[in-house]
């Protein structure tokens, strides 16, 4: 097959998560011990620091990522999903996994893959554990996909856990209460590993103060035990806090003589994240002026929150938002933090879970937010592009899929 080929492939086996929502969703690991051990456990040759959380669980693995590859070391990143081509999942120092490698694998792997119906995710997690085993990377960091406990990706014995923080995100996977998804995110919380956790919130610490005294795992909180002087590149204020648990995360390996590391290399890595990793849609300006343009994946009401406050600090005559999202998402919960006199233009991501724009229109109304409906991102874009003056801002988000379509 070629590149294109194997993907479709892919994608076509069972629903992925990304594209379909609930039906491509496992209640256990079964099928991943199955497929590494097939591959011959590659996880358990590699060392590993596992990232998961609600919000910040992508932008804090790139920060990670980055520091360790300013103190040398060659370092796998598997993150997820991507925003415009597959191999973005899949790094090494900032380099995408090869087209030829992921042929390969589904080549040589297929009847195994076929047989025991691996879904997109599954095999794609075995795919990264194949890939940094064969590169002999020095560190991989991988990204939690969805909640923790049964998550693919949690069958790694990591050097150390990291939780960013807990929000009401894929509730009809991991419970409708912050404590029941807070027990599924400290599903990766392992014996006798420490863990950081990124922020402090009253109504699920003891969750994993629970979980880490009943497996024995240093408990570390990060917002708490990192002082100031630090600085990162990615911009939104938001990135204060992800700042502070890749830096408790790397300061934790460091004492325990995990890694090699200067205070130097840290701050240094901490600037250079975008330049080492490729990170995008973080905040990220597609135009400085004449309107400045800003996108931004957050699309809950954790993550939004503090993408809009830092939206209505932006100087502008007039706001301009392009907005779509998927069909799963409290949509109602997340339409009332946006601002009520901006020009919206209101569009569906071109994805099977992309919520149908009429029903968007409808949701905004009733929240009390007046906008034009658009066939695609596309247009939308263009049209808030042409109705912008020069000292005007224009937003997009809501979705990561939308994100993915003007990027």
């Amino acid at each position: 097959m070629t590149y294109q080929e194997t993907i479709n492939w892919m994608f076509s086996q069972l629903p992925m998560y990304q594209r379909k929502g609930k039906t491509a969703f496992k209640a256990d690991l079964s099928n991943i011990l199955n497929l590494t051990e097939h591959l011959g456990h590659p996880e358990r040759q590699i060392r590993m620091i596992h990232v998961g959380g609600t919000n910040g669980k992508g932008s804090t693995s790139h920060m990670i990522t980055s520091v360790l590859q300013e103190a040398g070391y060659k370092v796998g990143l598997y993150t997820s999903p991507h925003l415009k081509n597959y191999t973005e999942r899949i790094k090494i120092n900032g380099e995408e996994i090869e087209r030829d490698f992921v042929v390969d694998f589904i080549s040589q792997n297929k009847p195994f893959l076929e047989a025991n119906s691996l879904s997109f995710f599954e095999m794609t997690v075995g795919l990264a554990f194949s890939y940094f085993k064969e590169k002999e990377v020095d560190f991989a960091v991988i990204e939690v996909g969805l909640g923790g406990r049964l998550d693919s990706t949690n069958v790694i014995e990591p050097e150390i856990s990291v939780i960013t923080n807990i929000g009401k995100d894929h509730v009809q996977f991991l419970g409708d209460t912050l404590p029941l998804i807070a027990g599924e995110k400290a599903g990766i919380i392992k014996e006798n590993t420490p863990v950081v956790i990124g922020e402090y919130q009253e109504e699920v610490f003891s969750v994993f103060e629970e979980k880490a005294k009943e497996v024995s795992a240093d408990l570390h909180l990060a917002e708490r035990e990192v002082q100031g002087g630090y600085t990162t590149d990615l911009l939104g204020s938001y990135q204060q806090k992800n700042m502070k648990t890749a830096v408790r995360a790397i300061q934790v390996l460091r004492d325990k003589e995990v890694i090699s590391i200067s205070e130097e290399q840290l701050k240094c890595g901490l600037q250079h994240v975008v330049q080492n990793t490729g990170l995008k849609g973080r905040w990220q300006i597609l135009q400085e002026s004449s309107p400045k343009i800003i996108c931004d994946t957050a699309h809950n009401k954790e993550g939004l929150f503090y993408t809009l406050k830092q939206l209505s600090e932006e100087p502008y005559e007039n706001l301009h938002i392009v907005l779509g999202f998927v069909n799963d998402k409290s949509v109602e919960e997340v339409l009332a933090l946006f601002p009520k006199d901006a020009n919206y233009y209101f569009c569906r991501p071109d994805i099977p879970r992309g919520l149908d724009v009429e029903i968007l229109v409808e949701k905004a109304a009733n929240a009390g937010i007046e906008g034009t409906a658009f066939n695609s991102v596309t247009e939308a874009k263009e049209a808030a592009i042409s109705n912008a003056k020069e000292k005007d801002v224009i937003y997009i988000g809501g979705s990561t899929f939308v994100v993915a379509e003007v990027i």
